[in-house]
């Protein structure tokens, strides 16, 4: 299926494991791969995004401020009380029994190989999520059902924003936005057809 990405959709697609490198993530996932396509967009698609104002640094804001909230808020923290479960009773239960930093870092790291530990393991290849591989699946799916020969920037986010869970969605500013994006790029698709 690469063989048939434009020089900027295979670049999109490297960035997004640089991308995943830069925000310590174990995975690259489809807002990885959303980033990678910022970054190598082609002209068209650029404009069409800044039209919209979506930047690869707001989308890198986003996940940053992601990164630093409670995975269960109050909400979550409330409905888990109402069965019976006290979520800052079971963070200090394993802060007591397994460290302070314990809750933080409850993702082993991932096991390496003598040569991996001397390399410096962290620049190893890192898996594209399930999602991630499902864009990039409905990307080739855009294109063949356009007939291009070729699928760049524009049919890669298309399938980014096809197979878009809330979360990606959310990062774009909904499922209205990504609706209005994904007829905005093919609005510019048949300009350039």
């Amino acid at each position: 299926m690469f063989e048939r990405f434009t020089r900027n959709a295979r670049e999109a697609v490297v960035a997004a494991q640089e991308e995943a490198r830069g925000l310590t993530a174990r995975h690259i996932g489809p807002e990885h791969l959303l980033l990678g396509v910022l970054a190598h967009a082609e002209p068209g698609l650029t404009a069409v995004l800044a039209a919209r104002e979506i930047t690869a640094e707001g989308v890198r804001a986003q996940l940053a401020e992601r990164a630093t909230k409670t995975p269960l808020g109050t909400d979550d923290a409330e409905a888990l009380r109402s069965i019976g479960i006290d979520l800052d009773a079971v963070q200090a239960s394993v802060a007591e029994n397994f460290g302070p930093d314990a809750w933080d870092q409850a993702e082993p790291p991932p096991k390496r190989g003598v040569f991996g530990r001397l390399l410096g393991g962290d620049r190893g290849h890192i898996p594209f999520t399930a999602e991630a591989k499902k864009s990039l699946e409905l990307s080739l799916r855009e294109a063949v059902h356009r007939k291009a020969r070729e699928i760049d920037s524009a049919y890669l986010l298309l399938g980014i924003l096809r197979a878009a869970e809330a979360p990606t969605a959310d990062l774009l500013g909904g499922r209205e936005v990504v609706a209005g994006l994904r007829a905005d790029i093919y609005a510019t698709l048949d300009r350039a057809a």
